[in-house]
């Protein structure tokens, strides 16, 4: 998930995404909002992605996961690849993070990306 890849393959299946080079990340849209980025830079590669409020508070006490910048307002974090979570559980927070940022488009538009029957 840390590399473009497996990033690209993961978020790619996802209905109605979109990949863009903004920035200074590769970023995942749905929609035409952002639902994570990949980013990197001299300590290594980081995700960043919208997570619900409980995750929000768990996953920001975990060494490697912080608030994100200019996101954390709305419940943001960044994960670095040092951080305590395995791929299966990045995917889970990446998906979850489309589903709630897919959640705010218009049912018109959810329908015409396929997200909604």
């Amino acid at each position: 998930m840390f590399h473009r890849k497996g990033f690209d393959d993961f978020v790619a299946a996802l209905a109605g995404t979109s990949l863009v080079d903004q920035w200074d990340a590769h970023v995942a849209k749905v929609g035409g909002k952002v639902f994570v980025l990949l980013s990197a830079d001299e300590e290594g590669a980081a995700l960043t992605f919208k997570c619900s409020e409980e995750s929000f508070e768990l996953l920001t006490t975990l060494d490697g996961v912080g608030q994100a910048s200019y996101f954390a307002k709305r419940k943001w974090v960044t994960a670095a690849e040092r951080a305590p979570l395995s791929a299966t559980e990045l995917e889970a927070y990446v998906k979850r993070s489309y589903e709630l940022v897919a959640a705010g488009l218009t049912r018109k538009a959810r329908q015409a990306l396929g997200i909604d029957g």
